[in-house]
């Protein structure tokens, strides 16, 4: 039996830039010191890829065709909320998530 459905399916991207400096953006919306790539959920019918892209444009303002996918890694990356943040973070649905990451420039 799979336990995929205690997990929120996202994407993750590295975004560097041409001297390989990566970028991270501080969350807004967090009082700790939180930073963070860009990162989010893939809507129902949507490929990991074009939610990189989406991701992407909407926490950084970078727009898709200013940047180019260099690699992907070649397997999902599974993780598990902190027990503190397991049942607040979205509203208790997943337990972690299971994210497809990119390698842009």
């Amino acid at each position: 039996m799979s336990d995929d459905h205690l997990y929120r399916r996202g994407v993750g991207v590295m975004l560097i830039n041409e001297a390989g400096q990566v970028w991270v953006g501080k969350r807004i919306d967090n009082t700790d010191e939180a930073w963070q790539m860009p990162q989010g959920g893939i809507d129902e019918g949507e490929e990991p890829l074009a939610t990189a892209y989406r991701e992407l444009e909407e926490e950084t303002g970078i727009a898709a065709h200013l940047v180019e996918q260099v690699a992907a890694h070649p397997q999902r990356l599974r993780y598990d909320l902190p027990p503190e943040l397991a049942g607040t973070l979205w509203k208790g649905k997943w337990k972690g998530q299971d994210q497809d990451w990119f390698l842009m420039r």
